[in-house]
């Protein structure tokens, strides 16, 4: 007898009516509401063979009563919020052969009971927040399946003591330590999974042993050392990955001699040695293969080798990015599938060949190509205009190739195009309208380019773009006001154009837009939204630049204290910047990664941070005293208001006071406490008064720049102002102190013989690295550069970009 439950909202007469089910060998309840009293009656109900929860709701823990189901052989759970760790009762289920636990609320460690389940054949365990494995689960000897996800500490030894085990996935977990040797016992195991973990050390040798080992996952740990013990030259592996790591040593010979590999990715380590790509010509199954982002230095035969250049033409994924290639591997003309081609960041010189663009392509519907960051000087065409396949995905020819024409019409046929970078190089005339309008793309980077003309106004609710990179170019008119409909836009960059409007308040209700960079152009009228009381007001802006416009008036900003991504009350707490590393989603196709000089420390970061936000109105005409309400944006790293009218004295109190207030809309706003500043500049301005002692409070302050200002009195000592030098005070001509040693305290200061010059601002550029991975929407990255021409030092950071690509999800 089988009872099936949905959307039950039980009553307290319910544990009544289930007693009277004695005979029932199935129940499944569907999105029902199961208060205790219900849960304990489920727990007499002995005959039950099979008992699935799935989408209920609790207000309690799993009862113990659990363990009264001794005949149960299947137990599912999935999206039911049980408080409290999992019972040790059921421990007692020793006739289960099935138990899956997905989503739910349990907390602590397995239950160490659950080694009593000896006759268990499938158990899969999936992000319910448990901390680790008991060493009982050793004693599980008839599992055959085992897939566990979202758990910590270290894999136990006893695994290896699984010996039907055939399926064991491990992978999404944080498992740290070394990966037990035990697991060279499994002599049944067909698949290993342990990919992104945090696990360490060597790869054991064993496991290469294992007799039919057909896929082997390892990709996305901290694994170093050599690959040791890969001899076996009868493996049956299929699928290899061991990629995102930082394994060394030289790629072993028996690599070229596992006829049976489909896929192998050893991408982003650290191996090292010459690779000839015709060594691999006995791998005639082999469908991908992913060399990328080692030490490496691959070869390949040309027109003068005799040597066959008829191997690997069953290829259609080829990641060969960072492996100080010269030139295009020549048996990429005799492929006939391509669908994911990386050769960037390489030393390839010459002509991009005709025959990179043959029918290859054709056969996939998707396809992805990345040619970036070598040497080309231009392209084998018969026309100016760049040929493109209609079904390719992602296309990126960023720089240093040296393409000149126009984008050709036909690109409006793009029906798949989800990622266009073309930037960095010479293409010039009218963007096409359809890029914008039409064809339904994530990410389009026309940066540093000599476009010209206006942009489309016909953008419609149907808009998929997610970043618009047009720096750099040469468009004129205004912003059009159909961008507004690309809700899901998160990074804007027009900045270095001729774009001649006012500040575009109507893009205040993009709820995903981070980055808005719109500096150098001809903006003018003041900065303002207006009335923010009914509306969402930039909720998830991060970088806002203005600079270099013609902004004026005074500032008028009450609507900065929406600005919930500046707020802590919004904020997420913790590091400014994250350290690259990167999850699965974000390795797909088109990303990026840049080394910062970050407080003075060369760092490689992949990713920003909510907490990471500057602003920047410099050089502009804006005038007025400061106003308190920057004293909202309390998690603000950088502020430029250089090169204005500003008057008054400097604000302190914006920066530390401990003062509260409301603002519209009930959002808590904190006043006067910006101490996560790390940049700030007010130079080139019309401040006056003396420099408050409580700005030495300001502890994370590493740039601060106050020059040729109309400040006087002796210049604080204490805190980060020890470690200023004289070009952040120099032309305040009131200004003493042991920063300025020729002013001393005490001494009355020269008249200058000069009539104060006005110089050129000090700004930060944000530079956008973009990726997109298929499903996973779009992300990003800015590195910011905060420049002085004035002594020509870079304050904050310099980047240097390095997109990279990565195989596609198998």
């Amino acid at each position: 007898m089988s009872l099936v439950l949905i959307s039950c909202n039980f009553s307290e007469i319910t544990p009544t009516l289930l007693s009277n089910f004695k005979t029932l060998r199935r129940l499944r309840m569907i999105g029902c509401n199961l208060p205790r009293l219900v849960l304990h009656a489920v727990g007499n109900l002995i005959g039950l063979q099979t008992l699935e929860m799935d989408s209920c709701t609790t207000d309690s823990s799993m009862p113990s009563s659990i363990g009264n189901l001794t005949n149960l052989r299947t137990l599912y759970i999935r999206g039911c919020e049980f408080s409290g760790p999992m019972p040790a009762a059921i421990g007692k289920l020793t006739g289960l052969r099935k138990i899956g636990i997905e989503s739910t609320g349990f907390s602590g460690p397995v239950p160490t009971a659950i080694g009593n389940l000896t006759n268990l054949i499938n158990m899969y365990i999936i992000d319910c927040g448990f901390l680790g494995l008991p060493a009982a689960i050793g004693n599980l000897t008839y599992l055959k399946i085992q897939d566990l996800q979202s758990f910590g500490s270290s894999i136990p030894y006893a695994i290896g003591q699984l010996s039907e085990l055939e399926w064991l996935d491990l992978s999404l977990n944080d498992f740290s330590g070394s990966i037990p040797s035990s697991i060279g016992n499994l002599t049944q195991l067909k698949m290993l999974d342990l990919s992104f973990n945090s696990l360490t050390g060597e790869i054991p040798s064993s496991i290469f042993s294992l007799p039919i080992l057909n896929q082997l996952d390892l990709s996305y740990n901290q694994l170093s050392g050599k690959i040791r013990g890969f001899d076996k030259a009868d493996s049956q592996l299929e699928t290899l990955s061991l990629g995102n790591n930082a394994l060394s040593g030289f790629i072993p010979k028996a690599f070229f001699q596992l006829t049976s590999l489909v896929y192998i990715d050893v991408s982003s380590n650290n191996l090292i040695g010459s690779v000839d790509l015709a060594h691999f010509w006995r791998l005639s199954d082999l469908a991908s293969l992913h060399l990328s982002y080692n030490k490496l230095h691959v070869m390949d035969a040309d027109d003068s080798n005799p040597v066959d250049t008829t191997y690997l033409t069953g290829l259609n994924e080829l990641g060969l990015a960072s492996c100080n290639m010269t030139r295009f591997p020549w048996f990429l003309r005799h492929i006939t599938r391509i669908s994911y081609l990386d050769l960037s960041c390489n030393k390839i010189s010459g002509d991009v060949p005709n025959w990179v663009w043959g029918p290859a392509w054709n056969n996939f519907g998707e396809s992805y190509l990345n040619l970036s960051h070598n040497m080309f000087t231009g392209l084998q065409l018969n026309s100016d205009v760049l040929p493109y396949n209609g079904l390719m995905h992602a296309l990126d020819l960023m720089y240093p190739i040296i393409v000149n024409g126009h984008v050709p019409p036909s690109i409006c046929n793009a029906k798949n195009l989800g990622v266009l970078d073309l930037s960095y190089n010479n293409f010039s005339g009218p963007i096409p309208s359809c890029l914008i309008e039409n064809v339904p793309l994530n990410v389009l980077n026309l940066r540093e380019n000599h476009f010209k003309g206006t942009l489309p106004s016909n953008i419609t609710i149907r808009c998929s773009l997610q970043t618009i990179d047009l720096h750099g170019n040469n468009i004129e008119g205004k912003l059009p006001r159909g961008l507004s409909n690309c809700i899901d836009l998160e990074v804007l960059d027009f900045g270095g154009n001729r774009i001649a409007d006012t500040f575009p308040s109507w893009l205040r209700g993009l709820p995903k837009l981070s980055i808005l960079v719109l500096r150098s152009n001809q903006l003018y009228g003041t900065i303002g939204v207006g009335d923010t009381k009914s509306e969402e007001c930039f909720p998830s802006l991060q970088v806002i630049d203005l600079a270099s416009n013609n902004f004026s008036g005074n500032l008028r900003l009450p609507w900065l204290k929406r600005l919930k991504s500046m707020m802590a009350a919004f904020n997420s707490s913790g590091k400014t910047l994250s350290p690259l590393n990167t999850t699965y989603a974000e390795q797909l196709y088109y990303q990026y990664s840049i080394d910062i000089m970050y407080k003075g420390t060369d760092m490689q970061f992949g990713r920003m941070l909510t907490t990471v936000t500057a602003m920047d109105f410099s050089n502009n005409r804006l005038e007025g005293t400061i106003p308190e309400t920057f004293g909202a944006l309390v998690s603000l790293r950088v502020l430029n208001l250089s090169h204005n009218a500003f008057t008054g004295d400097i604000p302190a109190q914006i920066f530390l006071n401990e003062r509260h207030e409301k603002v519209p809309g009930d959002i808590p706003a904190q006043i006067g406490r910006m101490t996560d500043l790390e940049s700030l500049d007010l130079s080139c301005n019309q401040l006056s008064g003396e420099i408050s002692e409580e700005l030495t409070k300001l502890t994370f302050l590493g740039i601060l720049n106050l020059s040729n200002n109309q400040l006087v009195g002796k210049i604080p000592e204490s805190g980060q102002f020890s470690t200023f030098d004289n070009s952040s005070f120099e032309g305040n001509i009131g200004l003493c102190g042991l920063q300025l040693p020729k002013s001393p305290c005490g001494v009355s200061p020269h008249t200058p013989s000069v009539a104060h010059v006005n110089k050129a601002s000090h700004h930060f550029d944000v530079i956008l690295f973009l990726f997109v991975g298929l499903g996973f929407g779009v992300g990003f990255a800015a590195a910011i550069v905060v420049k002085c021409s004035r002594i020509g030092k870079c304050f904050i950071a310099t980047a240097r970009a390095s997109p990279t690509w990565s195989p596609s999800d198998r």
